[in-house]
C-alpha cells in the first residue's frame, strides 16, 4: 500500500531525522512531504540536506520552503550574513559548511530554489510551513512571504469554538478551501505539546525540533506517527537554538 508522511521542522537535527526514517520503514512507493526548516539550530544542517538530496533519488519527497531555509538559500546564493539569521541558527548553519566545496553549495543552493512554496494532494489537502491570510486560498496571498512566516492559521485553528460545523456560515472561509492543512513554523512545545496538534482541519507537525522537542512523521491518512528522541539528548553538547 502507497503511505504519504508528513515529516515536521528538523533544524539540523540528522540524527533525529535519522531515526524518524528509520522508525518510518520507508518502503521505494512511499511519499514524503517534508514541511521545511531543515537548517538552523543544530550542528548537522549541510548534511541533513546532504541526505534529503540522497533520499529524493530513491522515494518520491517533496521539500517545502521554510523561513530558515530562505535565509540560507540566501546566504549560498549571496554570501551575505543576514543578521537575525546568525543568531537565529545560522551561525551553526554555516559552520556545518565547513569543508564543503563550491560545487557542493551550488548543488544545495538548487535544493532550496526548487523547494515548493506549498503543496497540494489529490484529496485536496495542503501542506506549507506556516499559514496563509487570504481568505481565498494559498494561490491569492498576495505576500507570498506569509506562506513561511504566518502564525495566525494557527492561532485562528487554536480558538475556535470546536462545535461549528464545517458548513456553517460562520466557519472562516480561510479553512473551507481544503479538506486539511498541515503546517510547521510554530513548535507544538509551545503550548506544552510533545506531541502533534489538530484543531479544526489543521494539523501542526512541529513538535519543536530546533529546541528541546523531537522530529515527528505522521501518516497524513492514518494520523499513526514516529517521533525522533530530544534533540538535546541527541546532541548534548551542543545549544541549538535554545538561547
Amino acid at each position: 500500500m502507497m503511505r504519504t508522511f508528513a515529516i515536521g521542522d528538523i533544524h539540523g537535527g540528522l540524527k533525529a531525522l535519522t531515526q524518524v526514517l528509520n522508525k518510518l520503514e520507508i518502503k521505494d512507493e512511499d511519499t514524503l512531504i517534508f514541511m521545511g526548516d531543515y537548517v538552523d539550530g543544530w550542528s548537522e544542517s549541510a548534511q541533513v540536506i546532504d541526505l534529503l538530496i540522497d533520499l529524493s533519488e530513491t522515494i518520491n519527497c517533496i521539500f517545502i520552503k521554510g523561513n530558515h531555509d530562505v535565509w540560507c538559500e540566501d546566504w549560498l546564493r549571496n554570501k551575505e550574513v543576514n543578521p537575525t539569521w546568525y543568531i537565529h541558527g545560522g551561525k551553526e548553519t554555516m559552520d556545518s559548511y565547513e569543508g564543503y566545496s563550491v560545487e557542493q553549495k551550488k548543488i544545495h543552493l538548487e535544493f532550496f530554489e526548487n523547494t515548493r512554496m506549498y503543496y497540494l494532494d489529490d484529496k485536496n489537502r495542503l501542506f506549507l510551513h506556516a499559514g496563509f491570510t487570504s481568505m481565498h486560498g494559498v494561490e491569492r496571498e498576495v505576500v507570498k512571504e506569509t506562506l513561511y512566516y504566518d502564525r495566525t492559521l494557527w492561532e485562528m485553528a487554536l480558538t475556535m469554538d470546536k462545535t461549528i460545523d464545517k458548513d456553517a456560515v460562520i466557519y472562516p472561509n480561510r479553512l473551507k478551501h481544503y479538506s486539511e492543512i498541515f503546517i510547521g513554523h510554530t513548535p507544538t512545545t509551545n503550548f506544552n505539546e510533545s506531541e502533534p496538534m489538530h484543531a479544526a482541519n489543521v494539523w501542526n507537525v512541529d513538535t519543536g525540533a530546533a529546541f528541546k522537542g523531537k522530529i515527528t512523521g505522521i501518516n497524513i491518512d492514518t494520523k499513526a506517527f514516529v517521533q525522533s528522541d530530544n534533540l538535546p539528548g541527541l546532541y548534548p553538547n551542543e545549544k541549538g537554538r535554545n538561547k
